[in-house]
């Protein structure tokens, strides 16, 4: 039972508005409405759908609207989430309509739009002799059916003026209709049938209809269409058979299943003595209730296993887990591990499912049906209640931070939603990130040390090679070096599998006209095409623009093109031709678009059905394969350079962590680590793989530097396509920001603007970009400021076609 709101709820709107709005609810909606479910409500001259908040807070308005219509029977999420959903909105500064939103699985969402049609009642309709040609492709258009602006505007073609269109409706010809858009993703429906206890006597009983009814007999009751797969022509009669009274036929929900092969279920394994030792550290901080735990453990060292049987705790204690991976390449190996344990109790939540499988599994958690859920960043929203455990796995991961519309990480995220839901937020990762350390070391985190690889497994032996030595070789051997050649063919031989790490996809990255010398660049974006062999096209990793290889140079005419640079694709190649029996795959974006491609190739991987797999960052993360005994490394520099104060410390993860999925069974591992840089301290910590080392130096340069984590920052992203309105708007914002810094003084003495500046990729998707950096020693003070800038008395920056984007933890200056 729940307690029925009283007439005043507020509500966020799913808009990009700041405030919440208070509406009154009618007598018949009050009994069924509560916090967590969606409405349609009025707003201006439309209508949108809303999230209940709860009672309406203060002093209700004079004049308030009613709420139209209830959208769902149950509530999409719990109310203990709201508070979680208030507190993102005010961090990063987003309207909390807009949170709740992209909480939510898509296509569910209504939203009312105007529709431009022929008015069929008018007396007087046009006489196409007397009206304008644009006027006569609209009148023809509008009579094929109605449509949007927009819709109309593409098909001819061009913008049509809103004066014409007034003028139109006016004169009575074209009209103005409301319509409702959205909701596009439903629960998927089944009819079971059952076999009625006693059906009616007299009625005749077929062959068919024996068939039906012996089959319900031995099996119980069964979904229409499994019966239609045994007998063919079924549904019609089992229809029939309903309507004699012999059958009785129900509509049910039925869950898509996302999952991939069966799964033999498995026995937990003995623990090593540092395994239990940490299990019994994370149920003395869970009986205290909040805590976060840094799992610092070397690869291998059995993370996934503690991870398994802490569940298991927190399960028997009936309270629910959380269970966090940075990429869905890991969703499956990490699905596999816990289904294997957990069975039915586990629902996924990632960008790989379809729209219909998302809601389905989003139903399966909000229904409790599945104590434990395991996904990427957008998992960090699921409708969980009673929440027992977080865990976040390789928690250093830059992919938990999201890029587009609400700018959150999830790893943060997870921090939060774990002292709001009193459990502990274990963060594992064998290369933990500089700001956990940091906390680790100011006492905001406990840890626990993993030190070994199970089974006493060693970890690989890691050799650096100069990558200098072999710049003027050709061909494969100006890439790899003879010693990594040597050591793949020792590979083959022995019948056991290498991993050759290459972050940088497509064929050749740096295209040149052999005639003029012009680079071959995106007239999009600040950077030059990417050449894909298989696809005969130059395409942008950025905005994903593609032109035919066949197209000349731009500049003069010439179709001479040099392809310089190395990608997965060439390297691919080049391997294949140097050693002809091996079995090579690819792993990469363009080798994982279609659905579950990903999984096939890991699947043969496992199977032992490649020898050579070439990867990208995608190989990199957390994989179990016991036969890779060798990692080649073919460029440690290529992030290692990039204009962001962490680009070492991605680096040096990357590199221990690809370095890690070597000699993961019982043969020994090695690595062969290539660089234009051997004596660079990065290198020379990864090949040591010594974290110890790479945080005491990077924590110095941090502090002289004031980067975080001994600050807080925040980036403003001003984004147009007329770059001089974009750069005045950027110019403007800036000279405030400066200036209201200076205002506040002393109390902001510490405050520093950067800015404003053109960003590093100054065009990307025709957008040009500017940035202003604003740094401070606390959140809260950096967050007032910014509100304050952005929203308080003042002129508002974002003009047509201009906007501004706040990134709180900015995590990519570029």
């Amino acid at each position: 039972m729940h307690t029925p709101l009283t007439p005043y709820v507020e509500i966020a709107v799913a808009l990009p508005v700041y405030p919440t709005y208070t509406y009154h609810l009618p007598e018949e909606m009050r009994g069924q409405a509560r916090a967590g479910h969606r409405v349609l409500v009025p707003f201006g001259r439309r209508r949108v759908t809303g999230y209940i908040l709860g009672q309406a807070r203060g002093a209700q308005p004079p004049s308030i609207k009613d709420v139209l219509d209830l959208l769902d029977r149950e509530n999409l999420f719990p109310k203990e989430m709201i508070p979680f959903f208030r507190w993102i909105a005010d961090y990063y500064l987003y309207p909390l309509g807009e949170v709740i939103r992209g909480a939510l699985p898509s296509g569910l969402n209504l939203y009312e739009y105007n529709l431009l049609a022929i008015n069929a009642q008018a007396c007087d309709l046009p006489d196409e002799n007397t009206l304008s040609a644009l006027e006569r492709e609209i009148v023809a258009c509008l009579r094929k059916g109605a449509c949007r602006l927009k819709d109309l505007e593409n098909h001819l073609d061009r913008p049509v003026p809103g004066a014409l269109l007034r003028a139109m409706e006016n004169c009575g010809w074209v009209v103005r209709r409301k319509a409702l858009r959205g909701a596009r993703t439903r629960p998927k429906k089944a009819v079971l049938v059952r076999r009625r206890a006693a059906p009616p006597a007299g009625v005749r009983i077929t062959a068919q209809r024996r068939a039906i009814l012996s089959l319900l007999a031995s099996r119980g009751e069964l979904p229409l269409k499994a019966i239609g797969k045994e007998i063919p022509g079924a549904a019609s009669i089992v229809r029939t058979m309903a309507r004699r009274g012999l059958v009785e036929l129900e509509e049910t929900t039925v869950y898509r299943d996302p999952f991939g092969d069966p799964i033999l279920p498995d026995q937990p394994p003995a623990l090593t003595l540092e395994q239990t030792a940490a299990l019994r550290q994370i149920d003395a901080v869970s009986q205290k209730g909040f805590g976060a735990i840094l799992l610092d453990g070397v690869t291998g060292s059995g993370k996934t296993e503690i991870y398994l049987q802490a569940a298991a705790d927190t399960i028997r204690q009936r309270r629910n887990v959380l269970v966090l991976v940075p990429e869905i390449a890991l969703i499956s190996q990490t699905e596999r591990r816990f289904r294997a344990r957990f069975g039915e109790r586990v629902a996924v939540l990632h960008s790989g499912l379809s729209t219909g499988e998302r809601l389905d599994q989003w139903l399966r958690i909000r229904n409790r049906d599945a104590p434990i859920v395991i996904g990427a960043r957008s998992a960090i929203f699921a409708p969980l209640d009673r929440i027992g455990l977080i865990v976040v796995d390789e928690e250093h991961d830059s992919a938990y931070k999201q890029e587009t519309g609400l700018r959150y990480n999830a790893r943060d995220l997870a921090t939060v939603r774990a002292r709001m839901s009193g459990c502990p937020v274990i963060m594992g990762s064998a290369t933990p990130s500089v700001q956990s350390y940091f906390n680790y070391q100011r006492g905001k985190f406990s840890r626990i040390r993993l030190s070994q690889r199970i089974c006493d497994q060693a970890l690989p032996r890691v050799t650096v090679r100069d990558l200098r030595a072999i710049q003027n070789e050709r061909g494969v051997r100006k890439y790899l070096t003879p010693d990594l050649l040597d050591a793949i063919k020792e590979t083959l031989v022995n019948q056991e599998q290498a991993l050759i790490f290459l972050n940088r996809r497509g064929y050749a990255n740096y295209p040149i006209c052999s005639a003029c010398g012009t680079t071959l660049k995106c007239p999009h974006c600040s950077i030059s095409l990417t050449y894909h062999q298989r696809a005969n096209a130059y395409r942008c990793h950025y905005c994903g623009y593609s032109r035919s290889a066949r197209a000349t140079c731009p500049q003069c005419g010439s179709g001479k093109i040099w392809h310089y640079g190395l990608g997965t694709e060439k390297l691919e190649g080049f391997l294949r031709d140097f050693f002809p029996q091996a079995r090579v795959a690819r792993l990469d974006r363009d080798t994982t678009t279609r659905k579950n491609s990903l999984l096939r190739v890991l699947k043969k991987l496992r199977q032992g059905q490649i020898d050579i797999l070439i990867g990208t960052q995608i190989v990199a993360k957390g994989h179990d394969y016991p036969n890779i005994t060798l990692v080649g490394v073919v460029c440690a520099d290529s992030t290692l350079n990039f204009p962001d104060f962490r680009s070492g410390e991605r680096t040096f993860q990357l590199l221990a962590q690809v370095a890690g999925r070597a000699g993961r069974g019982a043969r020994p591992g090695r690595v062969i680590l290539q660089t234009y840089t051997p004596a660079h301290f990065i290198i020379d910590a990864a090949r040591q793989q010594d974290f110890a080392r790479f945080y005491a130096d990077e924590i110095k340069y941090r502090q002289e530097l004031v980067y975080p984590p001994f600050c807080r920052m925040t980036l403003l992203l001003i984004s147009g396509r007329d770059p001089a309105r974009t750069a005045q708007v950027a110019r403007d914002l800036g000279r405030r920001a400066h200036a209201t810094a200076t205002q506040l003084g002393a109390r902001r003495r510490s405050l520093h603007v950067r800015g404003p500046v053109e960003a590093a990729m100054y065009r990307v998707a025709g957008h040009y970009r500017w940035q202003i950096l604003i740094r401070g020693p606390s959140a809260a003070g950096l967050n007032q400021f910014v509100s304050q800038l952005l929203f308080g008395e003042g002129p508002r920056y974002e003009r047509r076609g201009v906007k501004v984007f706040v990134d709180v933890d900015p995590l990519f200056m570029m």
